[in-house]
């Protein structure tokens, strides 16, 4: 089987970290006795023509691509790359896109009603042989199944996103998975440092439990359900990965956790750092780490312990400077409390990196300007901006109604508004953050149009990270791949085993 990685063009840079999803599900494959290649498109141009010229040198037929959101229109040209030069090639489509998708069509079916989280599940329908929903560690052999059956009318739905399915990966079952297989891509391709130390990523719990709005997920169990992996197996996971980088010219001694946030089990991050300092002692070296958490769940204490484990950056959802936007997205916050999570931080030695959104229900100037002097009284380490989309298996997005030629999401509690058009995902990339300067938003308010929220969001950047000192994020280029004569794929898209 190989494994597709699309490019995210969205992205101001693609080879920052490599997507975890499809190297775990291609460790297990390669675990169970599976042949598995893995194409890693990010940050090609022309990826296209890369995917042609792989089907014209392979003899595999079994593909599977995975797909956020923004990147679901690059899996769409590299599918029909395939079946292009291979039509009797089977495609399984899962990751993120896929989940949140069936969540808002399985959501309209509970209604009664055929809505847009139905349109954009029928059009996966159409393009992929078979769909896998929630995690793939266990989905992907009856999917393999499937496709060699060969008899397939319609796309084949598999549900690994309900907690009642076999198939979804519950508690205490991740540390019997493998580890990603990293050595399939090209990892030296991947440049990342933390406090100068060259970095990889690891993931040590899936799930968060929390109700915010705007984040996709918030109706399906595989992303609603927090899942923590023991912290000796996270500890294991890493020594494998450092103790051999220690004897080369470029020792991996810093970790980036994408962990939704790294404190939302009771005791679980005071584990995971003492057993991350034993790491350290063991083999002698100072490693460094970056991570999530959530601010109201933050202590003193916390901060102290994961700065003496290592810690030296934090990142924290803190959306907003309006106390009246955090309560209607439903943070479970306030600018005071995220303040004091900085605090924490700062005092601690920590450098704070504040994650900032714009166009809730409700949004005005007023609370954007709440936002950008919040920011600027607070002085974080960085910060980001971006404008709201409403993604399938959001709240936003699943309990919106149609109004016209829109639709309208009204927060139960206050009232506040969020109208909405509909991103045609399978061919636009566009609506998601990444590149400064092609931003484009699908959502408005009744103050504030779409095109007024994008200059906002323009507006809030450069202020905000002019007076911070902060230098402008720059996008890199996407590299093309020149080639003649047949001299195979680049270096770093293709690896086996």
């Amino acid at each position: 089987m190989c494994i597709v990685i699309p490019p995210s063009p969205f992205l101001a840079d693609e080879r920052v970290f490599p997507f975890l999803g499809p190297l775990k599900v291609a460790g297990e494959l390669r675990k169970n006795g599976n042949h598995v290649e893995v194409l890693d498109l990010s940050g090609f141009a022309n990826y296209e023509e890369i995917v042609r010229e792989y089907c014209r040198s392979t003899n595999i037929i079994h593909f599977g691509i995975t797909a956020t959101t923004p990147q679901l229109p690059s899996a769409v040209r590299v599918s029909k790359a395939i079946k292009g030069l291979i039509p009797y090639a089977s495609v399984i489509f899962g990751g993120p896109h896929a989940t949140m998708a069936h969540t808002a069509y399985r959501m309209d079916g509970e209604l009664g009603k055929e809505r847009r989280g139905t349109k954009a599940w029928r059009e996966l329908e159409q393009i992929f042989d078979v769909i896998v929903v929630g995690d793939g560690e266990k989905a992907i052999f009856p999917a393999l199944e499937c496709v060699k059956r060969a008899n397939i009318i319609g796309a084949e739905i598999l549900d690994a996103g309900n907690i009642k399915s076999p198939l979804f990966t519950k508690r205490g079952e991740l540390d019997d998975y493998a580890w990603p297989a990293r050595d399939l891509v090209d990892l030296d391709s991947y440049r990342y440092e933390i406090d100068g130390h060259p970095a990889f990523s690891l993931i040590a719990q899936l799930g968060c439990p929390f109700k915010c709005g705007f984040c996709g997920g918030r109706d399906s169990h595989v992303f609603r359900v927090a899942r923590p992996r023991e912290s000796r197996s996270v500890v294991d996971e890493i020594r494998s990965i450092v103790e051999p980088s220690l004897h080369t010219g470029r020792p991996l001694t810093g970790v980036m956790f994408y962990d939704d946030e790294l404190n939302i089990s009771p005791g679980g991050l005071e584990e995971l750092c003492r057993h991350l300092i034993a790491l350290q002692k063991d083999l002698g070296v100072d490693m460094r780490f970056r991570g999530f958490v959530k601010a109201e769940l933050f202590t003193r204490e916390q901060a102290e312990l994961m700065h003496e484990a290592g810690f030296r950056v934090l990142l924290s959802g803190v959306e907003s400077g309006s106390d009246f936007v955090l309560e209607v997205m439903q943070k479970n916050t306030t600018a005071a409390i995220n303040e004091r999570c900085l605090n924490y931080a700062r005092d601690a030695g920590l450098q704070f990196k504040a994650l900032m959104s714009i166009g809730h229900p409700g949004e005005t100037q007023a609370t954007i300007a709440e936002s950008v002097d919040w920011v600027l009284r607070v002085k974080p380490d960085d910060v980001d901006w971006t404008v709201i989309t409403q993604y399938p298996g959001s709240p936003y997005y699943d309990h919106s109604e149609a109004e016209g030629d829109h639709w309208v999401y009204v927060e139960p509690r206050t009232g506040a508004k969020l109208y909405s058009a509909d991103p045609q995902f399978t061919e636009d990339a566009w609506f998601y953050k990444g590149v400064p300067g092609d931003y484009t938003s699908y959502v408005w308010t009744d103050e504030l149009s779409a095109e007024n929220l994008v200059r906002s969001r323009d507006a809030a950047e450069r202020l905000t990270r002019g007076r911070l000192g902060l230098p402008m994020i720059q996008p890199v280029t996407a590299r093309q791949f020149e080639h003649s004569m047949g001299q195979g794929l680049p270096a770093g898209v293709l690896r086996s085993s």
